[in-house]
C-alpha cells in the first residue's frame, strides 16, 4: 500500500486552511497578519510619500516669497505702504494641535472599550471605570475633537485671507494652503470614517470581533496626528 506524497496533500491542506479562516471570518496572509492590516499599512506608506513630497516642496520654497505676507516677519508693501504683520498665529495653532493630540488619546480609549466589551467590571468600579467601557463615548469624543481641529483650521484660513494671504498671493501661500489643506482633507475623511463606526455602534454595538476594524481606523487617525506634528513643527515653530 503506497502512501500519498506530501505534495499531493498540500492542496487539501490549503483548502482546509481557507475553510477554517472563512468559518472564523479571518483573512490571514502568509505573513500571519490579516490582509486588511497589511492594506492599511501599505496605504499609510503611500500617504507618507504624498506628505513627504508636499513638505519637501514647502521646504524648497521656504523663505523665497518675493512679496508678503510672510509667516514669521512683518512686511510693508512698497507700493501702498500697508504693513502686513507676521501671518502665523502660534497660540491658536498650538491649541488646535493639543485638540488633535487629545483625539488620539480618545481613539485609544475607544479601541480599548471595543476590545474589552463584555468583560465584567471589578468590584467597586466607579464612574470612570464604567466610562472606559463606553465605545460610543470615546468615538464621540474623537469625532468632536477632530471636528474642533477642523474648526480651528477654518478660522485660521479665513483670517489669513482677510489679512491678504491667499493661495495665489506668494510662494508661502501656495505651499501652505496646499499642504495644510491636504491634511485637513485627511482629517475630514477620518471624522467621516469614525462617524460610520459610531453609527454601527448605535445600530448593533461594536463587539470584540469588530476590534480589528476599529484598530485600522485608529491607525489611520494616529497617522494623521503624527503628520500634523511634523507640519506644525516645520511650518510654525521653525522660522525662515
Amino acid at each position: 500500500m503506497s502512501l500519498p506524497s506530501p505534495a499531493s496533500c498540500l492542496p487539501s491542506l490549503h483548502r482546509m486552511s481557507h475553510s477554517a479562516e472563512a468559518a472564523h471570518g479571518h483573512h490571514y496572509t502568509t505573513t500571519g497578519l490579516d490582509n486588511r492590516k497589511i492594506a492599511i499599512w501599505a496605504f499609510i506608506g503611500s500617504e507618507c510619500m504624498l506628505f513627504a513630497s508636499l513638505i519637501s516642496t514647502y521646504l524648497i520654497y521656504k523663505g523665497k516669497s518675493l512679496v508678503g505676507p510672510f509667516p514669521h516677519t512683518p512686511w510693508t508693501d512698497p507700493s501702498s505702504g500697508k504693513v502686513y504683520p507676521a501671518i502665523l498665529n502660534i497660540p491658536v495653532t498650538s491649541a488646535s494641535t493639543f485638540v488633535l493630540l487629545m483625539s488620539s488619546l480618545a481613539m485609544v480609549l475607544a479601541l480599548s472599550a471595543v476590545e474589552n466589551r463584555g468583560k465584567p467590571l471589578p468590584p467597586g468600579a466607579g464612574w470612570w471605570d464604567k466610562a472606559l467601557t463606553s465605545s460610543k463615548l470615546w468615538l464621540w469624543m474623537t469625532c468632536l475633537l477632530g471636528a474642533g481641529f477642523l474648526a480651528f483650521q477654518a478660522y485660521e484660513f479665513t483670517s489669513f485671507v482677510h489679512e491678504g494671504l491667499t493661495i495665489r498671493r506668494n510662494l508661502f501661500g501656495s505651499t501652505f494652503f496646499t499642504l495644510t489643506g491636504f491634511h485637513g482633507a485627511h482629517v475630514t475623511a477620518g471624522v467621516i470614517w469614525l462617524g460610520t463606526l459610531l453609527a454601527i455602534d448605535y445600530k448593533r454595538g461594536l463587539q470584540p470581533s469588530d476590534a480589528l476594524n476599529v484598530d485600522i481606523a485608529a491607525l489611520y487617525w494616529h497617522f494623521v496626528d503624527v503628520v500634523w506634528i511634523a507640519i506644525f513643527t516645520l511650518l510654525y515653530l521653525i522660522p525662515d
